[in-house]
């Protein structure tokens, strides 16, 4: 792996360590050993924003790193078969789980059509920067959301009301197309090869490992965190 990836890892991992402590306080709350009121706290509203906007920012610089010179297609179908099984993995799971609330468009659902959409913007940093602006524009003026979307196939597919995970692709998308423009500016360059991502010390890379290995780390951390919440109560 290239030096300046070292930094993108490490944001990933960062990333992931703080989606695992998210998901820790939210079996406390699920196993009824504390109720931090994960769905209403703005704290753990914001918090949670955090989280998803430095994974999808980190999707959009890695669609550029992977495709900048030409689609891969090689690459593309081996993430859309992963991300696929695991998406649908993810869905089966949560719908036995949480039969109310189960999952049908999550982190993975949304970054596997992402990371297809996105493809047409690689190269193309300052109509990426621009679309993603109108998109959020747009959205906190109530001018444009899935809502509508939402209520026609709800019936159709038995969609539930609430649900455990959702990254709707409008506004989100958006952050996507930051990362894309940042990438494709050459600016993770600038900032991901600084000396800060490359120190060899144990933390340091137990970190970038994580971030090496995140679809490993995010599908395998919860199931090992409710079982061992379940041993214990």
């Amino acid at each position: 792996m290239k030096q300046r990836l070292f930094g993108l890892d490490f944001f990933r991992g960062i990333a992931l360590l703080l989606m695992i402590s998210f998901h820790f306080c939210y079996d406390l709350e699920y196993f009824h050993i504390h109720n931090f009121h994960i769905h209403t706290n703005p704290f753990f509203l914001k918090f949670r924003i955090v989280i998803v906007s430095m994974f999808l920012f980190a999707v959009g610089i890695s669609l550029v790193l992977v495709h900048k010179n030409g689609i891969n297609f090689k690459s593309l179908k081996k993430r859309v078969v992963l991300l696929g099984a695991a998406s649908l993995a993810i869905t089966l799971v949560t719908f036995f789980i949480f039969p109310h609330s189960w999952v049908y468009f999550g982190v993975l659902h949304f970054i596997l059509i992402a990371s297809i959409v996105g493809i047409f913007f690689i190269n193309r940093p300052y109509i990426s920067l621009f679309l993603g602006i109108i998109i959020l524009v747009l959205y906190f003026f109530g001018l444009l959301s899935m809502h509508p979307l939402f209520r026609f196939l709800a019936p159709i597919l038995h969609l539930p009301y609430f649900t455990q995970d959702l990254v709707p692709f409008i506004p989100w998308f958006s952050v996507v197309l930051f990362g894309i423009a940042f990438a494709s500016l050459d600016f993770h360059t600038k900032i991901f090869s600084n000396k800060i991502f490359s120190f060899q010390k144990y933390l340091s890379n137990l970190i970038r490992f994580l971030g090496q290995n995140s679809l490993a780390v995010y599908l395998l951390h919860q199931p090992i965190l409710f079982g061992i919440f379940y041993l214990f109560t």
